[in-house]
């Protein structure tokens, strides 16, 4: 018996439909299946929803818990740039039942320390409270304390700040522990009372005013892939050499402090606005230059602002006719003429917005492309009240010990709690500054010299290399070439302060001297190489070069090995940090030399090297010191002083100079030289330097006291001479 072809295609569908029916109804556990194992007695779970998002557990009807993704609470950029995100699951008693890594892109952890290390530091956060005071390595009393993960204490800090920002965030959300407040709510307000004159470019400068330019390249570019408008003049698409210009120029500033608002508003407008808003309210003044309408030419009278809105913690404030106040011209000294501007309340009945605390102006850009259809593309500047305009109440014990505010950033706990060795590193170079600054009075003085440059290689070896970790790399400058292409963000090299400020003082240095101050001085690798090679040559090792013509053959090597990693880079950051494993710097000083045999025997070997030929491995091979080296072709200055007579005839320089530095010609190669001051130590040896030793021959010939003159004999003062008598026969 034959079944109707209209029922055996229900059949078909309906066996489809439970097929899928398990895939289609299942929730955050499907993609996580070992959430079992943290909720056994869950019998579903539901969606991602809310604010901060989380996904409720359940057990029938009744919530046992929350699960998240970190990425979508609590954002915090690693060391890499990018955010660590982990799946935290928390119970409704407010503890920390699970939290496992899904996805991260540390370069430490990408060859180096083993990843497991990372997943047993979370695993530690597992019994913790979300409200428990957890401080990476110590902190003040009533702290509960979690070692970091060996040489990658920024990782550490990063995932600490992660896991408890979001946790608590999502209980206090979910009201799961008593008087819990969001750990972005913090007690604070604007200072009604603080005022001081200030212009445009004070208020610029501080951050009161922000600030959001696009160039119409910029819009191309948002919009590139996307449908044409066909407008004849539409502002998202320039004409050809039109790409530079200026799309829309914007500065947006909460006007609500009266250092600001006094000072652009006037003082009786200000005091005319702050009548208008309510307690909590705030007034954000927008002024704009361009093609493009922050206000909208769609308006109308009851309407949205659709174009600009504020957002804060994933709550989006968005402006009505009512929230609309007009500004005028404007007495600030140095303010520009603006053909747009306007001042939005802020309501915060309803919104929970916060002046205090940081949040992001959306300017919405959109592109017609029918006549009733348009797509759009957002672009953001973030904003922070300048600290000074608001209050917030210390507790005893802060006052008493001056800590960071809780609500401090976290590149801001990471320089207070590394004070200690930022000091350290500053008063090092202060150090090598004095050097360099009275290096003619110091070159006279070798044997001082001498002990000064050993005593500061054993401070970069020890201090800035093994205990300060503060190797440079040339994947740093990998990184800053990419935060510049895709996104540049302060925070990102804020991270790790020692890094930080050895390379605000390697790039003064490159402008002012060239690459050899930090390759000669400030490198812990090349402080290893020299230290070698002196206790080799005070044993007597022979030491061996290369011929001239190899030498410089040599030298280009570093070159290509910088271009191939910086070409890698561009791909792919990450197949750039792990061929930047030609550098031996995260085997030596990172990891302490505890990984797998075949890095500690290449680090060894290049250090080993060095004994018999001087920095083998910086003249040769370093990618780092051939990025300074054309980084540092356009200094201003040229401190170590050369003689009519070098390269012609004299050659003592140019054989005495252990990198090879010197041309036969006498001329200083600068791209190669690592500033180790030899060469002006022989120029003021007056028994070394052919022209000094003539000079000092000159000097002893003309001190030698002249021999006592004969006197002359003369017949007239001739003394008397006698005949002998005659002898008889």
């Amino acid at each position: 018996m034959r079944m109707p072809r209209p029922l055996v295609t229900r059949l078909l569908l309906a066996l489809c439909l439970l097929l899928l029916a398990p895939a289609a109804l299942a929730g955050i556990d499907a993609k996580h299946p070992q959430l079992h194992e943290v909720f056994p007695q869950a019998t579903r779970y539901g969606d991602i929803e809310g604010t901060p998002p989380a996904a409720a557990v359940y057990q029938g009807d009744k919530i046992i818990g929350y699960v998240f993704e970190t990425v979508m609470v609590a954002p915090v950029p690693a060391y890499s740039g990018a955010p660590i995100n982990l799946l935290v699951s928390i119970g409704t008693d407010g503890s920390i039942r699970d939290a496992r890594v899904l996805e991260q892109h540390e370069p430490i952890l990408l060859v180096g320390i083993p990843v497991q290390k990372l997943y047993d530091f979370v695993a530690r956060y597992i019994g913790h409270r979300v409200d428990d005071q957890i401080v990476v390595g110590g902190g003040a009393s009533g702290s509960v304390r979690i070692d970091a993960i060996s040489s990658a204490t920024v990782t550490s800090m990063v995932v600490n700040e992660t896991i408890m920002n979001s946790a608590l965030k999502v209980a206090a959300s979910r009201k799961l522990i008593a008087g819990a407040t969001d750990t972005g709510a913090r007690v604070a307000a604007v200072r009604a009372d603080y005022y001081q004159p200030a212009d445009w470019d004070t208020l610029t400068g501080n951050g009161a005013i922000g600030h959001l330019q696009l160039k119409r390249q910029a819009i191309t570019d948002a919009f590139k892939g996307q449908p044409e408008s066909g407008l004849v003049d539409d502002p998202t698409a320039p004409a050809p050499g039109h790409e530079g210009d200026v799309f829309i120029d914007l500065y947006f500033a909460d006007v609500t402090p009266p250092t600001v608002g006094r000072n652009l508003l006037g003082a009786s407008a200000h005091a005319d606005l702050m009548r208008q808003l309510k307690p909590g309210d705030s007034a954000i003044a927008v002024m704009a230059n361009g093609i493009y309408s922050f206000k909208g030419v769609g308006y109308v009278r009851g309407g949205i602002f659709d174009r600009v809105h504020v957002l804060q913690d994933g709550k989006l404030v968005l402006f009505k006719d009512t929230d609309l106040v007009q500004l005028n011209d404007t007495p600030l000294r140095g303010k520009p003429d603006f053909a747009e501007q306007a001042i939005f309340i802020v309501r915060n009945g309803g919104s929970g917005f916060d002046a205090t605390r940081p949040w992001t102006l959306q300017l919405m850009v959109n592109r017609q492309v029918g006549p009733l259809q348009s797509i759009y593309h957002t672009f953001t500047r973030d904003y922070r009240m300048p600290a000074v305009y608001t209050t917030r109440p210390q507790s005893g014990a802060e006052a008493q010990s001056g800590a960071l505010p809780a609500d401090a950033a976290l590149w801001q706990k990471i320089w207070y709690g590394r004070r200690i060795d930022i000091a350290v590193l500053l008063a090092g170079l202060t150090v090598l500054t004095l050097i360099l600054l009275f290096q003619d009075w110091l070159v006279t003085r070798p044997v001082l010299l001498e002990r000064v440059r050993t005593g500061f290689l054993i401070y970069t070896l020890v201090f800035i290399g093994w205990y300060g970790l503060a190797q440079l790399s040339v994947v740093n400058i990998f990184t800053f070439i990419q935060s510049l292409l895709h996104g540049f963000h302060w925070e990102t090299f804020l991270m790790d302060p020692l890094i930080f400020i050895l390379w605000v003082f390697v790039a003064a240095t490159l402008l002012l001297l060239g690459r050899g101050v930090y390759c000669g001085w400030l490198c812990p690798f090349g402080a290893l190489q020299v230290l070698v090679n002196n206790a080799a040559k005070r044993l007597h090792v022979p030491q061996f070069e290369f011929p001239r013509a190899v030498h410089e053959r040599l030298w280009a090597l570093k070159y290509v090995i910088l271009l191939v990693l910086f070409g890698m880079s561009l791909q792919s950051l990450n197949t750039a940090e792990h061929y930047a494993e030609i550098e031996p710097f995260k085997t030596t000083f990172t990891l302490h030399f505890a990984r797998s045999w075949s890095y500690v025997l290449y680090a060894v070997l290049l250090a080993g090297v060095s004994a018999f030929n001087h920095k083998f491995y910086c003249r040769y091979v370093c990618p780092l010191g051939a990025g300074l080296a054309v980084s540092g072709r356009w200094r201003l200055f040229e401190w170590l002083r050369r003689r009519p007579e070098c390269g012609s005839p004299c050659q003592v320089c140019a054989n005495e100079c252990e990198v090879k530095a010197i041309h036969a010609d006498g001329r200083i190669d600068f791209n190669e030289c690592h500033y180790c001051l030899d060469c002006q130590v022989t120029r003021v040896n007056d028994h070394k330097c052919p022209p000094m030793v003539q000079q000092r021959k000159k000097r002893e010939r003309a001190a030698r006291p002249l021999p006592t003159p004969i006197a002359l004999i003369t017949p007239a003062n001739a003394p008397e001479t006698r005949e002998p008598a005659p002898v008889a026969d």
